[in-house]
């Protein structure tokens, strides 16, 4: 079915929905996902019967007043600001962010990092009920495929670039390794805190990092490749796969190729690989990557979460230097954002000191 067919039976759906519904409640969209039902607005809480993406309300993607770039206004309860992004500034970066009541200069900060749907809205919103009940500041950002299309600017951070997609754009044929670290997307994170800081004035210096699915794979690889910033622990959750910390495999499914190589990976730092123990072969949310070189990591998301930090370990072992990557398994939970926040929050900020 072309675009033009996929519009056509998504608006038949759009005025179905619509019919009896009283204009004044509220309009509900699909995130945006670069697909025509991006045009498409509905009268009804659900999911987009074409991307399957929650809808969300029409109001909470175009805040009540304009935006101004690098305006950073924090009030309690759920905004949203404006960042600038990229090296030469000609990108932005939309935050949105949830303050608690109770929050003061010296609560944590935690930056949580969205799926492939780049849904920071929802993902910020994940975490509201716990952030109330641990005074946690939740900044979520939302990197829009206007600026970072397709996966390789997002879950690979921009580590490729010159990316070239067979006819039927299902597999890349050919890419160049970027070798440029101040442009992948890790330098956002500290940019975002430092930014965050100076408005609230706060009296830490560091924040804590969750990313679920695609954030999980963006997180595993920032402790990788910039494993110096002011992220204190990193939670890679749900994972779909790994760069692997080993010289044998071809970059971006090992090291070999990449600015990095196995005696320069820190594993001092924090970083949990947080899975959820029915993330498995029964699990049908979310779409898997399969190949042969992937595969070998495991047919699972649990699976290849554990193999990589198997691996981990064994490389640490072998170069006998401190090991302090964790593996955290959350029993039944599978590839849900929602459940896995929840208990990131908890496994984060629970009887803290």
């Amino acid at each position: 079915m072309n675009c033009k067919a996929i519009f056509l039976v998504l608006l038949i759906f759009q005025i179905a929905c619509s019919q009896g519904k009283n204009n004044l409640e509220p309009v509900y969209v699909c995130p945006p996902c670069n697909l025509p039902c991006d045009t498409l607005t509905f009268n009804a809480a659900g999911k987009c019967p074409h991307c399957k993406m929650e809808l969300v309300k029409k109001r909470e993607l175009t805040p009540e007043h304009p935006l101004n770039l690098n305006e950073v206004k924090i009030q309690n309860g759920s905004g949203t600001f404006l960042v600038e992004g990229g090296v030469k500034k000609e990108k932005s970066l939309l935050i949105h962010y949830y303050k608690p009541e109770s929050f003061t200069a010296t609560s944590p900060v935690i930056l949580v990092i969205p799926g492939a749907g780049r849904n920071g809205n929802q993902y910020r919103d994940a975490w509201i009920k716990k952030a109330e009940k641990y005074g946690v500041l939740v900044l979520s950002p939302e990197y829009s495929e206007k600026y970072y299309p397709e996966f390789w600017s997002y879950n690979l951070a921009g580590m490729i670039t010159d990316v070239k997609l067979n006819k039927e754009r299902t597999a890349i044929t050919d890419f160049t390794i970027n070798t440029a670290p101040e442009t992948w997307i890790f330098n956002d994170f500290d940019r975002i805190f430092n930014l965050v800081k100076n408005e609230l004035k706060l009296k830490r210096d560091s924040y804590d990092l969750f990313g679920h699915s695609a954030g999980g794979q963006i997180l595993h690889r920032l402790a990788i490749f910039k494993p110096k910033t002011k992220a204190d622990r990193i939670l890679a959750s749900n994972s779909g796969w790994y760069t692997l910390p080993t010289d044998t495999e071809n970059f971006p499914v090992g090291l070999k190729g990449s600015k990095v190589s196995i005696e320069d990976v820190d594993f001092g730092t924090t970083l949990v690989i947080f899975l959820g123990e029915e993330d498995n072969a029964n699990e049908t949310r979310g779409e898997l990557t399969r190949s042969p070189e992937i595969d070998k990591q495991g047919l699972h998301r649990l699976e290849r979460g554990k193999f990589f930090y198997g691996l981990a370990k064994e490389k640490a072992t072998k170069r006998n230097v401190r090991f302090n990557w964790k593996l955290e398994v959350i029993p039944n939970v599978g590839h849900d954002y929602r459940k896995m926040s929840e208990a990131a929050a908890d496994f984060l900020y629970d009887a803290r000191e």
